[in-house]
């Protein structure tokens, strides 16, 4: 035991250097495994112990390396006028992880988006999981838009997809949850001619008005400005009729959570679809039917 102490009070020695830095890590690692406990321990929402259990990692982190840093600087002397020569080539060998330590700021700092947001990032939509220095993981889902999509749909994929942070900075960034949870949906439903639109259209409103969220979209949208000078915007269901070369198109917007947008939009289609049968009211297609008769011999 006393040979173990000379050894980390020894100054001198490499291997009295080594030891030292082996028990600095030891008490960082405890330091760190404490304080994350004591950083979560009153706090009752996840987003917050998150984020206060990865503040107290970093600052352990950062605290070692300038414990170390001053350690070892008395032993570094003559290489640190080679470290100096050296800064450039790495800055320039190293400017993705500059850049992604610096998307990491940019997203900390101007709350772009949290743990638990829907977000599109580079090419990926999905929902955060987690942020990191360097990248930052999205629980993938899927898109009806998007032929290259794994899932037709926005739903989890089951892929997990990890950005780098420097993504924030060369591309644009779309939050689907960060102040307004909601978004609004249209669905588009062509109707023959020879039909009744009108009553097709009572029955496209009347369903959209059962599904849409346009009262807790309201209380959204003035939550937001009071934080950002945005205009109010209409959030009620509205049905929009169009003129094509070959039916009515009817278009009807309402607003609903991001978060069950597929389910609501599937429960209404199917209502429409049945009503509009019942009513005898046909979903008009570009494809037609021919029948071929032939003359008897």
């Amino acid at each position: 035991m006393e040979e173990f102490l000379d050894l980390v009070l020894d100054n001198t020695s490499l291997l009295g250097r080594w030891v030292t830095t082996a028990v600095i890590l030891a008490v960082a690692l405890l330091a760190d495994v404490l304080g994350g406990r004591l950083a979560t321990r009153r706090r009752d929402d996840p987003y917050e112990r998150y984020y206060a259990r990865k503040l107290a990692r970093y600052a352990v982190t950062g605290m070692t390396l300038v414990v170390l840093a001053v350690y070892w600087r008395p032993a570094g002397g003559q290489v640190l006028a080679v470290l100096g020569f050296a800064a450039a080539g790495v800055a320039f060998a190293l400017q993705e992880l500059i850049g992604a330590l610096a998307g990491w700021f940019n997203i900390l700092s101007g709350r772009i988006f949290r743990v638990g947001d829907r977000i599109q990032m580079g090419g990926v939509r999905g929902d955060v999981i987690d942020i990191t220095p360097l990248r930052t993981k999205i629980m993938e889902m899927g898109s009806g838009s998007d032929d290259q999509a794994w899932v037709r749909g926005r739903q989890y994929t089951g892929r997990i997809v990890t950005v780098s942070n420097k993504a924030t900075f060369t591309e644009p960034v779309f939050n689907y949850s960060t102040v307004f949870e909601y978004i609004w949906e249209e669905l588009t439903v062509p109707v023959a001619y020879r039909d009744d639109w009108r009553e097709a259209e009572r029955i496209l409103l009347a369903e959209v008005v059962a599904v849409s969220s346009s009262e807790g979209a309201q209380q959204a949208i003035q939550e937001m400005t009071r934080r950002y000078p945005v205009a109010r915007v209409d959030v009620e269901p509205r049905v929009f009729v169009r003129a094509t070369d070959n039916w009515n198109e009817l278009s009807a917007r309402f607003v609903v959570p991001v978060r069950s947008a597929r389910r609501v939009k599937d429960d209404v289609t199917r209502r429409v679809l049945e009503r509009f049968e019942a009513a005898g009211i046909e979903v008009a297609s570009a494809t037609s039917d021919v029948t071929v008769r032939t003359a008897d011999r």
